[in-house]
């Protein structure tokens, strides 16, 4: 991959993992405030525990997709970026511009999708 086509992608990668960086505190403060509120009878315990709940499940994907983005931004680095992590073969172009944090190619995603990796 030439230099100019890597720092794109790297500017994207640092974009993202400031936007999930900026998420995943919110999600926190969020979740936090949601423990803070009084809560006076079972309807409102209720919509707390849904709230914190949803809070988590969101900041858990949020957390993952960071993981995966710190992950290729590591590899853009160490200049295996753009590389299948598991077949060794070149990501497609396409693929890592819908998905810039991207470890595998199209053939072995599907196989992962599968539970074959």
């Amino acid at each position: 991959m030439d230099r100019k086509k890597l720092e794109t992608y790297r500017n994207l990668l640092a974009e993202k993992q400031q936007q999930l960086q900026r998420l995943v505190l919110k999600s926190d403060q969020d979740g936090r405030e949601a423990d803070e509120e009084g809560t006076q009878d079972l309807a409102d315990k209720a919509a707390n525990a849904y709230t914190k709940e949803f809070l988590f499940g969101q900041s858990n994907d949020n957390r993952h997709t960071l993981s995966l983005v710190n992950e290729a931004l590591a590899r853009t680095k160490n200049g295996s970026y753009g590389i299948c992590v598991e077949c060794g073969n070149e990501v497609q172009p396409k693929r890592l511009e819908a998905v810039p944090w991207a470890r595998h190619c199209i053939e072995c995603q599907e196989k992962q999708d599968k539970g074959l990796l």
